[in-house]
């Protein structure tokens, strides 16, 4: 029964994220509809893990219990998972930091404050650039203080207002406190995957007679982190839509459209111009846009007319079920209701 539940909600949560929730944009039902969803994907990711990624890690949780004499086994479970996410929200900056070499941006920073005291003044961030194409993204934690990082091609191509709308879209992952929420959500999945990596490479260090049995444990969690990874993709979506009304509130909803459209047209003209996107590709769900690899000349414009014709495009089911973000005719379209 409690699989028919899983299931069910599944089903449920990935529906709401891509036709529920995109559909009541505007409507006085919309925030109902917003926040069950999210509901609904956090009760499926937490079933999920209690009724399927729990049980198949035993030998992590085993072990967990030996190490702190913890006797429950979903107790060990959860101290596991908690602890894991806490490690990886506290660790997290260090890692981007490196990866990204972020530096200090005056102008910038005026711009970041600026919206912030728009927005409320409920978060302060530090403002960095970054080197890379037009995107930017947030991050930080309570340790190490919150970031907004915008890539000198978003500096290069985006207009003042435009700026402004990126800057509150990310100030709006900050003030919804999407870092440790994400971090959260997306720990279960993370242990399955890395648990089915290390049964691999066990089975073909140590190869005997349980490397058959260890090959196909690591494939399983390997399959089962993929299952439960699309949850999290779909929570992460319905986080963008809640940031894209925080720029939008920032600097106007043309503003915030333009903006996506923007960065949209700039990495369409030239998707196959990079083979591999430098730095990026461990931090793709921070990002305003679902990064992908393509270069083009940043002296790009939009129309009014281009921005409708996108609103207009179709969208590819299985990239949204796939991707971390919204497809941008979406995005466009909820903005353009509310």
């Amino acid at each position: 029964m409690e699989l028919w539940l899983l299931a069910a909600l599944y089903i449920a949560s990935l529906a709401a994220s891509i036709y529920l929730v995109p559909r009541f944009a505007g409507s006085p039902r919309w925030r109902h509809v917003f926040y069950g969803s999210m509901a609904l994907i956090v009760a499926a990711i937490a079933l999920a893990g209690l009724a399927v990624v729990a049980p198949l890690l035993f030998p992590v949780v085993w072990l967990t219990q030996a190490l702190l004499g913890i006797r429950d086994y979903l107790v060990a479970f959860a101290v596991l998972a908690v602890a894991s996410a806490f490690v990886m929200y506290m660790a997290s900056p260090h890692l981007i930091n490196m990866f990204f070499s972020p530096r200090p941006d005056p102008e910038l920073q005026r711009i970041v404050d600026a919206v912030s005291a728009r927005l409320g003044g409920k978060v302060k961030a530090k403002a960095v650039v970054v080197e890379g194409p037009p995107n930017a993204f947030a991050y930080g934690n309570f340790h190490t203080s919150r970031y907004v990082a915008v890539t000198t091609g978003l500096l290069e191509t985006a207009s003042r207002d435009e700026l402004e709308a990126v800057v509150g879209h990310e100030l709006g992952h900050h003030i919804n406190k999407d870092t440790p929420i994400m971090s959260a959500v997306g720990i279960l999945p993370s242990l399955a995957y890395y648990t089915g990596i290390a049964s691999i490479i066990l089975g073909l260090a140590y190869r005997g007679r349980h490397t058959p049995l260890a090959l196909a444990y690591g494939v399983v969690m390997i399959v089962v982190s993929f299952v439960v990874q699309l949850l999290v993709l779909s929570f992460s979506r319905l986080r963008e839509y809640y940031a894209d009304m925080h720029g939008a509130k920032a600097a106007g909803k043309e503003a915030m459209m333009r903006a996506l459209a923007k960065i949209h047209k700039y990495y369409s003209q030239n998707p196959d111009a990079l083979k591999k996107s430098l730095k990026t590709t461990g931090f793709k769900a921070l990002f305003i846009y679902a990064l992908v690899n393509a270069a083009a000349n940043p002296l790009i414009d939009i129309t009014p007319d281009e921005v409708k014709h996108l609103m207009k495009q179709p969208t590819s089911l299985l990239e949204e079920i796939l991707s971390s973000h919204p497809p941008i005719p979406k995005r466009l379209n909820v903005l353009e209701k509310i």
